[in-house]
């Protein structure tokens, strides 16, 4: 059951900071939601703990992240995939692209895949769709309030 989630934040901070952000593993860690462990392996590669209720499901889901087409400090691809043991899989990745708007401050626009299989797909498309769209929202909102100086990212 694949989706597409597309957005944009507007982000009171420059380019290079928001750059910065995006390819800090402890910043990311603060955003996604239900992130457990963020550990980078190299400059590209990061190894991921994730723990989610999606409906009636919960599971952990350990995988690897991967950054590719970089283009610093434009854009870039971050895909990743995680095992959720019996609850299925969860694949996917975004195009993430920054665009100064004034001197200080960034345009963040993001296409998103996903990707789920197993018990997870069984759920329905309506749930996998709102419950992507929330993460999403939720983790490009954190990492607005982190980067912009609002303080910690919100803890849910």
């Amino acid at each position: 059951m694949a989706m597409v989630i597309e957005g944009e934040e507007r982000i009171e901070a420059p380019v290079e900071a928001v750059w910065q952000a995006l390819n800090d593993p402890e910043v990311l860690k603060d955003c996604i939601p239900g992130c457990e462990e963020l550990e980078k392996i190299s400059d590209t590669e990061l190894s991921a703990v994730v723990a989610l209720k999606i409906g009636p499901i919960k599971a952990r889901f350990n995988g690897a992240v991967e950054l590719t087409n970089l283009n610093p400090p434009n854009s870039y691809t971050i895909s990743g995939e995680g095992k959720g043991g019996v609850a299925g899989f969860a694949k996917g990745g975004a195009d993430v692209s920054l665009k100064a708007d004034g001197p200080g401050a960034t345009i963040l626009s993001y296409s998103a895949k996903a990707d789920v299989g197993g018990k997870m797909a069984q759920l329905g498309s309506r749930l996998i769709q709102s419950t992507s769209k929330k993460l999403a929202g939720q983790f490009f909102s954190d990492f607005n309030a982190r980067v912009s100086g609002g303080g910690e990212a919100a803890v849910s």
